[in-house]
């Protein structure tokens, strides 16, 4: 049982990517403990491929009694991210919480990896949390409390052959957790990394083909960990790049088994 030492009724959040997988999970959680919450993500519409839209997320929350709202963000550009703040900020009032959970997938060498996907998984991922982090400070650094979560690993140097460009940028957005943090730490702002212990079931997982159901475990794990990390207080724990298991496990939680996709198999820990 998470135990929530602050209230998070009436906050706001803002979740980067939550049309689907992760971010709509952590979208819809946060919003059934009375968070406000805006769903930032490029999908307006749900495909084969890519199924889940701003609006279904949006709708699933208000059928919970929850407030959101949908703000279409192309997280590669500037004005697309101010928008998604300023958005929230008139239906909303403030931001409490950021979870920059959007994100670019590209597993591949040097010699596979063209200029321009080197550029999109710079402007997805490391440089669209920046930006966004950067235009929310000033109202968590008004009301002296906030929490921005980045989904990006520990730094681990010797994973870095055959993913060079995609662990430069979420290497890049650990070092933002790690900097900004001191940075901001005076004002009662909480900047963290988060990663799963595991691979987790997403449209990233299915499409690219990493591995199979057996090795996924559901979102579920990571929204629990954001949860646990967003309703301690912000001087809590920051800078840290935290693991989603050991997160819960500092709650209490030490049975993983209901998070596995395939019930009754142990899916195996990512070397990050």
């Amino acid at each position: 049982m998470i135990k929530e030492e602050e209230k998070l009724e009436g906050k706001v959040a803002i979740v980067t990517g939550a049309s689907r997988g992760i971010g709509k999970k952590i979208a819809i959680d946060l919003a059934k403990r009375g968070v406000k919450v805006c769903v930032a993500a490029k999908s307006e519409q749900g495909t084969e491929k890519l199924p889940g839209s701003i609006y279904d997320t949006v709708e699933e929350i208000k059928k919970l009694g929850g407030e959101a709202i949908a703000v279409r963000t192309d997280m590669r550009f500037e004005e697309d991210i101010k928008k998604m703040v300023d958005e929230t900020v008139k239906a909303f009032g403030t931001v409490h919480i950021l979870i920059n959970n959007a994100g670019a997938l590209w597993w591949q060498p040097v010699i596979d990896t063209p200029p321009k996907r080197f550029d999109l998984v710079m402007q997805v991922n490391v440089r669209a949390a920046f930006i966004a982090s950067h235009y929310v400070l000033p109202y968590m650094m008004k009301q002296r409390w906030g929490h921005i979560i980045n989904m990006s690993p520990p730094i681990e140097l010797s994973i870095l052959p055959g993913k060079v460009a995609y662990l430069i940028s979420k290497f890049g957005m650990t070092m933002l957790s790690m900097g900004l943090a001191e940075e901001v730490k005076e004002y009662n702002i909480a900047v963290n990394s988060l990663w799963p212990a595991t691979a987790i079931e997403s449209q990233a997982t299915i499409n690219f083909q990493l591995g199979d159901p057996t090795m996924w475990r559901k979102p579920d794990i990571v929204s629990d960990a954001v949860i646990a990390i967003v309703s301690k207080p912000p001087s809590r724990r920051t800078g840290k790049a935290l693991i989603d298991e050991d997160v819960l496990r500092e709650e209490g939680i030490t049975d993983f088994s209901h998070y596995a996709c395939v019930p009754g198999t142990n899916p195996p820990r990512l070397i990050f």
